[in-house]
């Protein structure tokens, strides 16, 4: 098990230094106010307080631990991070850099939740949204359709569209490449050091990447909003919009997460509270689960690229048994 480290070395240079504007002048010196703030380390000059950017965080080293008695070698990452205690309890290749496939959304929910104020706001099915892959996960959204961002949320986190997940982007950034970069400034922000987005689906791209402990940052801050622990764990949505010619148009959207759709048991004693699948051919098969362990602790776990699906369902089973 390894604890959180408050380990910033960066906190103790700025003891003495704010976040305000008070700043010595020394001419092109480097901006450690802006730095320090950026990275969440704030000092106020009244009362001295730090507040460090790994505060209340899981930290561990690139060791792998706790894999004994599992099939870790069925999935190339995976980690357990226990949330009551900050601990990592299972860490295999925690910061290797991977494919998240539609672990993506986790990321693009979040920063949804973040930045629109009304989920009833509506938006508009693009012809860029529409076109998608006939093998792709998709909501089946035709251009024109008029949704609420509710419905689209649902669709994405559920159903796994990658059509709803474009309209998102397209709402909130104007268009798909703009979003990807506020995906990546968020995703800074919240600590990532091995993520780079270019979409907000997760379809491959050798550009579009995480890790085990990256997606562990993306759905712990997710989870901090009620509505989207709300909306991984329903079993199934009732979505109703309009259509471009203003037919109502009612789909069902069941979730891809076995633990949810009961297709997959938890261990006893575990109860899974929600989470989010993906799958491609480049990220094989994935999910990051949000549970309770034994001990009513909150644990998120996380298994990237196992080969097939029941390899990705035996692991996580086997190590929500060490949560």
């Amino acid at each position: 098990m390894r604890f959180c480290a408050v380990c910033i070395s960066l906190g103790i240079l700025l003891q003495s230094m704010g976040c305000g504007k008070e700043a010595v002048e020394s001419g092109d010196a480097f901006d450690l106010y802006g730095t320090a703030c950026a990275v969440g380390i704030s000092v106020t000059k009244e009362t001295a307080e730090q507040h460090y950017f790994s505060e209340g965080l899981c930290v561990a080293d690139n060791t792998d631990f706790g894999t004994e008695n599992t099939s870790a070698e069925k999935a190339e990452g995976a980690g357990i991070f226990n949330l009551a205690s900050n601990s990592v309890v299972y860490a295999k290749n925690i910061y290797g850099r991977l494919y998240p496939a539609s672990t993506t959304k986790i990321l693009t929910a979040y920063i949804t939740l973040k930045y629109c104020d009304n989920l009833d706001d509506t938006a508009i099915v693009s012809e860029n949204a529409a076109d998608q892959a006939a093998d792709s996960s998709k909501c089946d959204l035709k251009a024109g359709d008029v949704l609420k961002i509710r419905d689209l949320l649902y669709g994405m986190l559920l159903r796994s569209g990658n059509d709803a997940a474009i309209v998102i982007a397209e709402h909130i950034s104007g268009s798909v490449e703009a979003f990807a970069n506020l995906m990546n400034e968020e995703a800074k922000l919240l600590g990532a050091t091995q993520s780079h987005f270019v979409n907000p689906n997760g379809l491959p791209d050798p550009d579009h990447y995480t890790s085990v402990y990256d997606l562990y940052l993306f759905l712990r801050a997710a989870v901090q909003n009620e509505t989207f622990v709300n909306m991984i764990g329903a079993r199934s949505y009732d979505a109703s919009y309009v259509d471009s010619a203003g037919n109502v148009v009612e789909k069902n959207w069941e979730n891809t997460n076995q633990y949810m759709n009961g297709q997959t048991e938890p261990p006893e004693g575990i109860t899974v509270i929600g989470g989010k699948t993906g799958t491609t051919g480049d990220a094989g098969y994935c999910l990051a689960l949000y549970s309770l362990n034994r001990s009513g602790e909150p644990v998120i776990s996380i298994v990237l690229k196992a080969q097939i699906r029941a390899d990705l369902y035996q692991l996580m089973n086997e190590m929500l048994q060490k949560a």
